[in-house]
């Protein structure tokens, strides 16, 4: 016997399956088809980089024994109907589904045919994929009045354009970076470097099947929840949170603490961090090839447990910073982006110039030594040393060492001493000679740190050798310490 069920999803729907009218009307007696149940959970794990968000919902139903007929429908919603599955939760030994069919003359539309032993409740889930859900996180960063910690917020804004309403939903972000030519790869058979081979679309189906692939494993999703994972927010919130590494990808799944409501064309902003009184570093930077040809001033702190975060990695987002004025008002001092920044790394916020701090290079001195010359038709070099060697038009200026003298100065015109970092870039083979705290960020570059007093002017002096001609053995820079050290 057939047993016809009808279930309100919000708007997909699953309803009896009346596959033997003649006896609908008899059957209608001995049901109440009137009776809709609630819906337990709904939980949504949003990947934005994909358009793509993996839906898993539960009810409670009731079967009888037999054959129960489901139907499900999708319409006027973004819904992926390759990706719907029937899951039993409980009593899944005394159900079973019979089969999958998508009628003809009713377009956006599923039947399952349910056998079972059972005549009682089970919880069922269905999951999905669908489009058109998507979240963007912002922050708000208040520094106290002396700039020696600040509160921070993080909000999430879920928009729903998916066709569904979603109500009390828990929402779930995918954070980080995801790779998936290595998922391609495996999905296609083919090596890593022929995924771009494949043509555009069979590219575009592959990278979504991959991030579909990638969703469940990250979610940990191996046939669904038991009875114990839904005494709390939603199916799966007792499990431990878990940062993924895999190849050249770092993500994780990150929880937005309770639930809401969030219908078909609307914006949600959900509060997902509030911490208080976080240690705060401020550092005045000089890196052209990060902040442009000027010194900046930056906020620091980290995401650890000694800064009060560190529980979990942070999503990219919109940082507004603002400071107490001690008039209980606030003083905006800017924004920007930031990127994901994963447990016990940095977060760098870049206010700008600090118009309280001068900052420019100032060339002292220049001269020229270590002149070598060719003597003319032939393959002989001497050293012009204190006029031993004579310079005539039959000689050759092959190599020579160019010395300048700088001095990087900075006047703090601020009521607080500012620690500084320096980094320049230098081509070709140069020694860096100088007494300050300087070393080899990389092969060409050198940083050097030092502390400004408030109120004072410092020359920060170096000597740059440059080794040109003959005289230049390498590519690189070498620190020094000056000839008294």
């Amino acid at each position: 016997m057939i047993h016809p069920l009808r279930l309100s999803l919000l708007p997909l729907l699953l309803t009896a399956a009346l596959l033997v009218p003649a006896v609908q009307s008899a059957l209608a007696r001995n049901i109440d088809l009137s009776t809709v149940p609630d819906r337990e959970t709904v939980q949504l794990t949003i990947y934005n980089s994909e358009d793509l968000t993996l839906v898993r919902e539960t009810r409670k139903v009731s079967f009888k024994p037999g054959t129960n007929g489901l139907q499900f429908s999708w319409a006027n919603t973004l819904i992926d109907p390759t990706s719907v599955e029937l899951r039993f939760l409980t009593q899944a030994e005394k159900l079973e589904v019979l089969d999958t069919t998508f009628p003809h003359d009713k377009p956006q539309m599923l039947y399952w045919n349910v056998h079972s032993e059972l005549d009682g409740e089970a919880t069922v889930e269905i999951t999905y994929f669908t489009s058109g859900i998507s979240w963007a996180s912002d922050y708000v960063l208040i520094a106290d009045e002396q700039e020696t910690q600040v509160g921070l917020e993080n909000f999430v804004r879920v928009t729903n354009n998916s066709g569904e309403e979603y109500e009390d939903a828990q929402v779930r972000l995918v954070v980080g970076k995801v790779n998936l030519v290595e998922k391609i790869a495996q999905l296609a058979s083919l090596g890593t470097h022929d995924v771009k081979s494949l043509s555009r679309s069979e590219f575009k189906r592959h990278r979504r099947d991959a991030a579909a692939r990638i969703i469940k494993e990250a979610d940990g999703y191996e046939g669904g929840w038991g009875d114990d994972d839904f005494d709390g927010d939603g199916p799966g919130t007792g499990r431990p949170k878990q940062i993924i590494k895999e190849g050249l990808s770092e993500y994780f799944i990150y929880t937005i603490e309770g639930t809401e409501t969030i219908p078909n064309g609307w914006s949600k902003r959900l509060r997902s961090l509030d911490v208080a009184e976080v240690p705060l570093e401020i550092e005045y930077r000089y890196r052209p090839a990060e902040y442009g040809d000027q010194l900046v001033r930056m906020y620091l702190t980290r995401n650890d447990e000694e800064s009060k975060l560190g529980t979990t990695p942070l999503p990219d987002g919109i940082v507004r910073v603002f400071r107490r004025n001690g008039r209980d008002g606030l003083s905006y001092l800017g924004s920007q982006s930031i990127p994901y920044v994963p447990i016990g790394e940095k977060i760098e916020l870049n206010l700008g110039p600090d118009p309280e701090v001068i900052f420019e290079l100032v060339r002292l001195d220049f001269w020229r030594d270590n002149i070598w010359m060719q003597e003319y038709g032939q393959s002989t070099y001497r050293r012009v040393d204190d006029g031993e060697v004579r310079i005539d038009v039959r000689s050759t200026v092959t190599g020579w060492d160019d010395h300048t003298l700088y001095a990087q100065r900075v006047r703090n015109y601020t009521g607080e001493p500012i620690k500084l970092e320096v980094r320049r870039t230098f081509g070709g083979h140069v020694d860096f000679v100088s007494s300050l705290d300087a070393k080899n960020h990389d092969y060409q570059t050198v940083q050097f740190t030092a502390t400004v007093p408030a109120g004072e002017t410092e020359d920060l002096e170096y000597e740059l050798v440059e080794h040109l001609g003959r005289n230049q053995k390498q590519n690189r820079v070498e620190v020094l310490p000056t000839a008294d050290e």
